[in-house]
């Protein structure tokens, strides 16, 4: 330090004014090429700070000079004072800086209580403490800085570690950074590899169709029989957890706790949250607006409604489903038996013309009163059967007031009170169901000793009946016929009142399926609020550079493949359904009920395929009643470059690298799981990467972590990756093939993975000259 000073004039420090011999531009260049220093504001807001002392253009220069990378405030730039804070913050355009400057919390300290001050410290990250380290912090603040005063970042989910015994990768293992980590290297070297193993040791489905092709081909191609990859998980949720998942080809993952012992957990249990994307796989999803739907999950307040309450109305409305098809069913066959009713009067009023009534008049009362003793039979057996469901809910079951259940429980003396309740109600109910069966036992006996009763005055006129049958075949006519008519018609006539009670039955569960539907409507409403309101809050975190909409019940695969159930040429219904803006299922259900014609004037559908759909019966109906149409999402994005007025396109009309931007900063946002991608770039346009992926990246990886393989520069340079690893092509060291050493391991600050990353992603230093040159930059 001496020797700069000398540098700079200044030999004595008894003098008062010492005077140097280098001016203010000299100073800062020296420090920073000749010293290779780093040159800090200290103190910049105090009596001596170079806000307070310096003044007009001398200010401004110093401020906006080149080599003047950091300034020390004793807290956050916003509690900076009035007449400097618009400096600090860059908004003041005299000291605009083409960068802005790094703050730290930093004072003088010269005891311990001058470090538990506040604003006296704050933290830097590097790789290792040095000049380098903290001139990478300074350009990279926000990625690299903490103030005390920051709000620290909330727990997420990691990927701790990963290890391979066996296949391409055979002996690797890599620990992971809880931010942003980078895979790079030459193609072949094993980047897919990592990211393919992660999706297969936590047994993630892809989610496109042409990635899981990809996926099955790796496990068998590259990982090979026999291949265990090991991933050491640490979840936060609910209390700070760390899990070995282990895998082998041909077989279930495996979830082990800290001491090595089995769970019966599963991989999704402890990293659910974790979204996982191979090659080219954002570009396939960014072409299915349902599954863009999905990725608006994450911002939905989940209070609001839950999966159980979803679950409970289809369940409800199933039932009532079942309960109303039954109850039809049962009124079709009695409407089926009374339409029988006139034809049987009338041929028993032409035997009637012949007399027999009279002649058979006892054995038509026998007839009518066995009718009714069989009626009365049923009834009491259907009231045993109600007292038989009694029998499925007795005894109670009293274990969850065992002292082991509630062992623990602040509330547990008064919840104990419950179970003398419970045995009063046991006891009391028992004795009044055995009351309840000596009623219905003594009814049965009774009912027995009259049908005994009754049968012996059956057998008197049975015989005597017999005798008129002989006589009137003497005459041709077949009084059995007669008998057996009157029977028919004795069976028939109580369907009436049976009717009458399954029509009431009917109206009932059609009220309340009324209500219920009301409930999935209101329901449905709900969820495409809560996802409206995702949809603008994702507009306003991408603020300029995507804007999100969602559609109501925008994708009907599911009533194209229930209509379609049909049978026969349904394709037109399917299209006429389809241009329907903001169908409605509840007006085509009752379009359906009301007939043919309805459903030609509503909704333009072909009479041929209008006539099937009005015959396809209620159950059809109601199920279409059930249906959840999911809503689609339409991304727009920002084309324009960074500052113009913008120019915003959908989804559809973009290219495919623009499609994937659009997705992939969605992917970006606020989710507590890591999110790993293999080779983005490769479905992204470089402007975008720069202008938005990065800057997305380095706001989000304080609270969440990202693995990314990649070609491309900018990942891990712009986004100030906290770890890039650099494979290479295996290289034998001692017995082992190596892929990944441990000197390839390490961030930019560290000089073997700076040139690692300058050789392999930028084509070494004269390739990044030379193109320098060229641009002239």
């Amino acid at each position: 330090v001496d020797r700069f000073l000398g540098d700079c004039g200044i030999h004595d420090d008894a003098e008062a004014s010492p005077t140097g011999t280098k001016d203010l531009d000299e100073l800062l260049t020296a420090c920073a090429e000749q010293w290779k220093g780093i040159c800090v504001a200290a103190h910049v807001c105090s009596s001596g700070g170079l806000l307070e002392k310096l003044t007009g253009q001398t200010a401004m220069k110093a401020w906006t000079h080149r080599h003047l990378h950091a300034c020390a405030l004793p807290g956050p730039r916003k509690d900076a004072p009035d007449r400097h804070r618009p400096i600090i913050q860059n908004r003041n355009p005299d000291y605009l800086r083409e960068r802005e400057i790094a703050v730290l919390n930093a004072k003088d300290v010269s005891s311990v209580e001058d470090v538990k001050a506040s604003g006296s410290s704050c933290w830097v990250k590097m790789a290792s403490v040095s000049v380098e380290g903290l001139r990478q912090a300074f350009l990279d603040p926000d990625s690299r800085i903490h103030l005390v005063s920051d709000e620290k970042p909330e727990d997420h989910t990691e990927l701790l570690a990963i290890a391979w015994e066996g296949g391409f990768l055979d002996g690797t293992l890599i620990r992971f950074n809880e931010n942003l980590n980078v895979l790079i290297g030459g193609r072949g070297t094993g980047k897919s590899t990592m990211v393919e193993s992660i999706r297969f040791a936590l047994d993630c489905s892809p989610l496109g169709q042409e990635a899981g092709k990809q996926h099955q081909s790796f496990v068998q191609n590259v990982l090979r029989s026999g291949t265990k990859v090991s991933l050491l998980v640490r979840s936060h949720t609910p209390a700070v957890r760390e899990y070995l998942v282990e895998r082998t080809v041909g077989n279930a993952p495996t979830v082990k706790d800290a001491h090595g012992s089995l769970t019966e957990l599963d991989p999704s249990d402890i990293a659910g949250e974790v979204e996982i994307y191979g090659q080219h796989e954002i570009s396939e999803l960014a072409r299915s607006p349902e599954r863009l739907t999905d990725l608006l999950d994450r911002f939905i307040d989940k209070t609001t409604f839950t999966d159980a309450e979803q679950v409970d109305i289809k369940n409800r409305l199933d039932d009532t489903r079942a309960g109303i098809t039954e109850v039809e069913k049962s009124l079709t066959r009695i409407d089926d038996e009374l339409a029988t009713l006139p034809g049987l009067q009338e041929t028993l009023k032409r035997y009637k013309d012949a007399g027999l009534e009279d002649r058979m008049k006892d054995k038509n009362q026998l007839v009518t009163e066995e009718t009714t003793l069989d009626t009365l039979d049923k009834m009491v057996d259907e009231i045993g059967e109600l007292r038989a469901r009694f029998d499925t809910h007795l005894p109670l079951d009293f274990s969850r007031l065992d002292d082991e259940q509630l062992n623990g429980l602040g509330g547990i003396d008064i919840i104990r009170k419950n179970k003398a309740v419970l045995e009063t109600f046991q006891t009391d109910t028992t004795a009044t169901l055995n009351t309840f069966d000596s009623h219905l036992s003594a009814a049965r006996n009774g009912m027995k000793t009259v049908r005994t009763e009754w049968d012996e005055r059956a057998n008197v006129i049975n015989k005597a009946h017999e005798k008129i049958l002989r006589e009137l075949q003497k005459e041709d006519i077949d009084g059995a016929e007669f008998i057996e008519l009157r029977t028919r018609i004795e069976q028939i006539e109580p369907k009436k009142d049976e009717k009458t009670r399954l029509q009431n039955r009917l109206k009932e569960g059609m009220k309340q399926r009324r209500e219920i539907l009301k409930e999935w409507e209101d329901f449905k409403a709900a969820q495409f609020r809560e996802l409206e309101r995702a949809a603008k809050r994702v507009t306003r975190k991408l603020a300029n550079r995507v804007q999100v909409t969602v559609t109501a019940a925008g994708d009907q695969a599911e009533l194209e493949d229930h209509v379609t159930s049909l049978g026969g040429r349904m394709a037109d219904t399917v299209k006429a359904l389809h241009s329907v803006k903001s169908l409605s299922l509840e007006q085509f259900s009752r379009a359906c009920r009301e007939g043919r014609q309805a459903l030609i004037d509503q909704f333009r559908i072909p009479p041929a395929q209008a006539e099937r759909l009005a015959d396809a019966g209620s159950d059809f109906i109601m199920q279409i009643e059930e249906l959840s149409l999911p809503a689609t999402t339409t991304i727009s994005l920002n084309v324009a470059r960074e500052g113009s007025a913008p120019v915003w396109k959908e989804l559809d009309d973009l290219s495919t690298g623009q499609k994937a931007t659009a997705v992939l900063l969605l992917l970006l946002l606020e989710a507590s799981g890591p999110l790993i991608v293999d080779q983005p770039e490769d479905d992204l346009d470089n402007r975008f990467i720069t202008e938005g992926i990065v800057p997305q990246i380095k706001t989000e990886k304080r609270r969440r972590q990202f693995v990314f393989a990649t070609h491309n520069a900018n990942l891990p340079v712009l986004g100030d990756a906290e770890l890039i690893a650099a494979l290479i092509p295996a290289e034998t060291i001692g017995d082992a093939e190596v892929h990944l050493p441990d000197k390839n391991i390490g961030s930019i600050d560290s000089v073997h993975v700076c040139e690692l990353v300058e050789e392999t992603l930028e084509g070494g230093k004269d390739a990044f000259e030379m193109r320098r040159l060229k641009y002239g930059f």
